[in-house]
């Protein structure tokens, strides 16, 4: 809404400057009233800086070698402000599912429900996503990737303001039927809802996928150029046991001609060529450098009292409307929620379909970093550990949530620490969890003035950022104002007296692991002097200057 101006007493002057004014605006886009209401958790960032304080009897710890996802519960406003200091430019997904608008009360706005009676609803639900996306931005990689679910009360005005913020994004649209009965409406059975993948012009980012063929084909080439003698690197044997791909044979000799399609090798093995139901030579749809890759998707099939080897799957680009069964965000949705918290939570997504928006983009990258900061049940985490489980990846989920109703506490968190320890299914079949680690914080506050001692406060309550900025958790040494993490690659040490420089030299002397030491400065001094000595082992940063300067940049 633009603002209506009586100009007839106006100055000259002021008119010339409101002239000025309108030249600057926007001549064509998405225009909003955004400054009629201000965000109180944006505004209260310039009294107050947000930092993490750890809950640590919720800490879940089962095995070191695997990857710790973060749980932050707090407002998503104040936990993207943290993680822009801890992962500038670290993540590779963001997948969100924000409030939908629909009116029907299921969000708030400076602590008000905002329903179909408020005629700024529009622009109070773009304001809030303004503010977010724009923390967003920082946090994605250059190659990163921006997922949004949405569905139509809000697609058109969501699709302009990334258009906005984003302008060297391609935005592409997946239509995903969710709900195959349909939601009745006036005039339809709204049957979808769409997911906007935000991608770095440019880049190709989407890896294809796998798909199950309804009839597997053969393995074994035919037709047009498929003989032995067109492609003799592409004969060889494949040799299988109880149905499994063991291992691939040698190339042989020009002259060597197997007897049989299928023949038997020791200890019940059983060696399959390339060979069809004639007898004539042919040859396999890969070659040596390729058929191991494969593997998951072929499968030793018996036909007509012989063996011969088939694809399950077919690789292929993914399409932009999905409409498996399993994206029904019914039983794979609420019910599996039920399952794994004992409580309801209204309209969670299918973890399949987050599952495939997430793996699309880091099935490549088994270090990648996921961050869903309208994390709701917890999808985006246990959909992240399920891709884990498929590949034995490492990659991290980072998730942000408020505790309005007890959300946290009674939802995500219940949620992914079964999908870490084990739950029953909605088959009723008990999954084995994956075994990984989880660390919960909480947001707090530090004052913004910049004066000495809120200087010292800021920097005794940064533990917690630092960590996480590291990834580094584990507390093994804690001696006044010194403190030393570490994990398998490296050390964190934190000193909060540089006085004590020459004490920490003498504790990290015989360490054998890089080591990053940040020191207190009331300034913003550079302590890289001090360690010349092993500046092969060590990086030194000061705070907290650099805290505070990503706050400048994001407050201003």
């Amino acid at each position: 809404m633009t603002k209506k101006y009586d100009y007839s007493d106006w100055s000259k002057e002021d008119l010339i400057k409101r002239i000025y004014e309108m030249e600057k605006q926007k001549k064509y886009g998405l225009v909003w009233d955004e400054e009629r209401e201000p965000e109180q958790v944006v505004l209260q960032c310039k009294n107050e800086l947000p930092v993490l304080k750890e809950v640590k009897e919720k800490e879940i710890k089962n095995d070191p070698d695997k990857p710790t996802h973060i749980l932050i519960e707090g407002d998503n406003y104040h936990a993207l402000s943290v993680l822009n200091y801890t992962h500038e430019k670290s993540i590779d997904v963001i997948y969100i599912d924000p409030p939908y608008n629909t009116g029907a009360k299921d969000w708030k706005y400076n602590n008000n429900f905002v329903d179909l009676s408020d005629s700024y609803r529009h622009s109070k639900w773009l304001s809030l996503m303004k503010n977010r996306l724009y923390l967003t931005k920082g946090l994605l990689k250059e190659d990163g990737v921006l997922v949004i679910a949405i569905d139509d009360n809000e697609v058109h005005r969501l699709r302009l303001l990334i258009e906005d913020i984003f302008p060297d994004y391609d935005i592409s649209s997946v239509t995903l039927v969710q709900n195959p009965r349909g939601n009745i409406t006036k005039n339809f059975a709204r049957t979808h809802e769409y997911a906007l993948f935000a991608i770095p012009n440019g880049r190709s980012v989407i890896n294809r996928l796998a798909v199950k063929n309804r009839i597997p084909r053969k393995l074994r080439r035919w037709g047009h150029n498929s003989e032995r003698t067109a492609r003799p690197t592409m004969f060889y044997p494949i040799i299988v046991k109880d149905n499994k791909i063991l291992r691939i044979g040698d190339i042989p000799d020009d002259d060597f001609h197997p007897n049989a399609k299928n023949i038997k090798l020791k200890n019940e093995e059983l060696e399959i060529w390339p060979i069809d139901q004639d007898g004539v030579e042919r040859r396999w749809n890969f070659g040596l450098d390729k058929i191991e890759e494969e593997f998951d998707r072929i499968k030793p099939i018996k036909k007509n009292g012989l063996i011969d080897l088939y694809i399950t799957d077919e690789i292929t680009v993914p399409k932009t409307v999905w409409t498996d069964p399993e994206f029904e965000a019914g039983r794979n949705g609420a019910t599996l929620v039920r399952n794994m918290t004992g409580n309801d939570f209204p309209y969670p997504k299918s973890i399949y379909t987050v599952e495939r928006c997430i793996e699309l983009i880091v099935k490549n990258k088994p270090n990648a970093i996921v961050l869903d900061y309208f994390a709701g049940s917890g999808t985006t985490g246990h959909a992240v550990m399920e891709i884990n489980r498929k590949d034995s990846g490492k990659r991290q989920s980072i998730i942000c949530t408020n505790n309005e109703n007890n959300i946290a506490t009674d939802i995500t968190y219940p949620r992914l620490k079964s999908a870490l320890n084990g739950y029953i299914s909605p088959n009723n079949i008990f999954i084995d969890g994956v075994m990984e680690n989880l660390r919960y914080y909480k947001t707090d506050f530090v004052p913004a003035e910049s004066t000495d001692e809120n200087k010292e406060k800021l920097t005794k309550q940064s533990a917690e950022l630092l960590c996480l900025r590291e990834n580094i958790f584990d507390l093994v040494l804690e001696d006044g104002p010194i403190k030393i993490f570490q994990n398998k690659e490296k050390y964190l040490a934190i000193l909060f007296d540089q006085s004590e420089i020459p004490r920490l030299k003498s504790m990290i002397i015989d360490y054998n692991k890089h080591i990053h030491i940040y020191v207190f400065s009331l300034g913003d001094d550079n302590f890289t002097n001090e360690f010349l000595d092993m500046s092969n082992m060590v990086t030194v940063k000061s705070i907290p200057a650099a805290i505070l300067r990503v706050y400048k940049r994001i407050f201003k």
